[in-house]
């Protein structure tokens, strides 16, 4: 019962064993049952780490617009491995992602009332960092586009 659950679940959208081991927790069962239903779904493809990584890291980008920081804390709090982790990072391409660090620095330099240049810059700049951006790649694209 809880297994055909599991698995529909599962077939719905990428999910990482953690969270999978979280729900089946909430289904009442115990431990070994648990890691039973999680070393099959493995087996059987259901579950894949590397794979959900790799969509929560492009989704997160190309949607949400988030910087690489952030993609990694989130991949950390399902307990992703640091290897499937960097290949999910790695995906993201270089070009894109100043891209989309351009437009989310553009939209926001819109958006804030600020007009005193430092001001601008550091608010902008902090607002990329949030964003999950590097210091240093958002300070660089920043100068760029504020001369």
């Amino acid at each position: 019962m809880a297994e055909h659950k599991i698995k529909q679940w599962c077939a719905y959208q990428e999910r990482s064993q953690n969270e999978t081991r979280y729900k089946l927790y909430e289904y009442g069962l115990k431990e070994l049952e648990v890691e039973e239903i999680i070393s099959k779904l493995i087996s059987e493809n259901f579950l894949n780490e590397e794979r959900f990584a790799m969509a929560l890291a492009g989704g997160k980008f190309r949607i949400k617009h988030w910087g690489k920081i952030k993609i990694k804390i989130e991949l950390k709090k399902h307990k992703i491995s640091d290897y499937s982790i960097n290949k999910a990072l790695k995906s993201i391409d270089g070009d894109d992602y100043i891209n989309m660090l351009t437009l989310v620095l553009e939209k926001k330099i819109i958006q804030t009332k600020v007009k005193e240049k430092q001001k601008l810059f550091y608010t902008v700049l902090n607002y990329a960092v949030s964003r999950g951006y590097e210091r240093d790649l958002a300070s660089d694209q920043l100068n760029k586009l504020l001369k």
